[in-house]
């Protein structure tokens, strides 16, 4: 059936792109005797899969074996290269092959380079969460797939409330598509509005909260996103996002562009009647204030990644931030 490659670190949209490729493979019936997947923690693992993509399904449909989080791109022994070898080349028609990974293959690798002659590699890379545009356009592509009408509004409002979450942004989508029942009239902003869980939203709030130099505003926003159980990384990547966009716009209007048009191609804002508040609310933050914000969030990422206390380093780097512009 063949052989596939998936990685990324948008594991939702992984995971959702297995469960299509095991409706595809499986017959439901005989799924218990002819799906194996084996986890990179196992011993022996790759050898076990590949031992097992070698036999023939039981019953109807076709076999399935996926070899998760598999390390086969990063190192691969001698021995294990040449058992893969043998394996891809005389893989059965009836047995596909997957393999899964969070980390970039590396091409310089035999065992990525013989992947590339034999499977189908497919990334699944979160959208940044500054491109707006292509946030967008995944809203729009899961609302067809779901068969969903949204107006342009309400796309506009489930990418700012939303962001690059793929996970919520099924959930949320599949929620409307319950609400929105047979009609096929699309669901406007002011009707979707109330059943949004609008996480960003709240991280909106304390970006603005920051910009004004509210401190202790800011503080209980955090408290409050914290006891929603909003993760960390995702309020620090909102707000990354939020301010390389105001970067964008202060640097364009710096050098004197002067067409909208322009300024919003270049900050990718998708939604170019958003320019004409930007410009507003950015007259009195200056250039200074927003690269100096930028290398903090930054490093609050670093730090949370690096496992530091989540309300203490949100805490800390939002006085912070808050101090910087508080000084105008």
């Amino acid at each position: 059936m063949g052989i596939y490659f998936y990685w990324g670190e948008d594991s939702f949209a992984l995971s959702q792109a297995v469960k299509r490729l095991k409706q595809k493979t499986l017959d439901p019936m005989w799924e218990s005797f002819n799906f194996d997947k084996f986890s990179s923690d196992q011993s022996d693992a790759i050898a076990q899969a590949l031992n097992q993509a070698m036999t023939p399904p039981f019953g109807a449909g076709n076999r399935l074996v996926w070899l998760s989080e598999t390390t086969l791109a990063q190192r691969c022994p001698e021995d294990v290269l040449t058992e893969l070898d043998r394996t891809l080349i005389a893989l059965p028609e009836t047995t596909t092959l997957l393999l899964t990974s969070s980390t970039k293959p590396d091409g310089r690798l035999k065992s990525t380079k013989l992947l590339q002659k034999y499977a189908t590699l497919e990334e699944f890379a979160l959208i940044p969460p500054w491109k707006t545009e292509l946030i967008s356009k995944q809203v729009q592509r899961v609302a067809q797939e779901l068969d969903l009408k949204l107006t342009q509004g309400a796309i506009d409002y489930i990418t700012e409330a939303v962001g690059n979450d793929t996970r919520q942004l099924y959930s949320e989508l599949e929620k409307l598509k319950m609400f929105a029942g047979e009609s096929k009239k699309p669901l406007n902003e002011s009707a979707i509005a109330p059943l949004i869980t609008a996480s960003t939203q709240s991280s909106l709030q304390l970006l603005t909260a920051i910009r004004q130099g509210k401190t202790a505003e800011a503080l209980e926003l955090v408290s409050d996103l914290l006891r929603q159980n909003e993760p960390a990384l995702r309020i620090v990547s909102t707000l990354v996002g939020q301010f390389r966009l105001r970067l964008w716009i202060k640097l364009m209007l710096e050098s004197g562009e002067r067409d909208d048009r322009e300024i919003a191609k270049a900050a990718e804002l998708n939604n170019p009647k958003q320019l004409y508040y930007l410009k507003q609310e950015l007259f009195s933050t200056s250039l200074t204030q927003l690269q100096s914000a930028l290398p903090l969030l930054l490093n609050l990422e670093f730090s949370l990644k690096r496992g530091h206390d989540e309300t203490i380093a949100l805490q800390t780097k939002t006085i912070e931030l808050c101090q910087i512009f508080r000084s105008r």
